[in-house]
């Protein structure tokens, strides 16, 4: 059985504080991720709770949901010129 390399994106303050702790429980963040994702498998989803921090409003309509995600990409545009 062969093994395949996965790379992901962080922010480099989140990146800063994974090698922190992982360096100070006695661990690589390459074999923090391989728990992860063994853990991730043995669960068939997140090996944690995952939810909302506060209650969301569902939209009344398809139409009314396709212009908050309008507005939604029209401003991170916007943020990122």
């Amino acid at each position: 059985m062969g093994t395949v390399q996965l790379a992901i994106r962080i922010d480099e303050s989140q990146d800063q504080v994974f090698r922190e702790i992982t360096k100070r429980l006695g661990t690589t963040p390459a074999d923090a991720m391989r728990v992860f994702v063994a853990a991730f498998n043995q669960h068939r989803g997140f090996p944690f709770d995952v939810r909302l921090s506060q209650p969301v409003e569902p939209f009344e309509s398809e139409e009314e949901a396709v212009d908050f995600a309008s507005r939604m990409s029209l401003r991170l545009l916007d943020e990122t010129r």
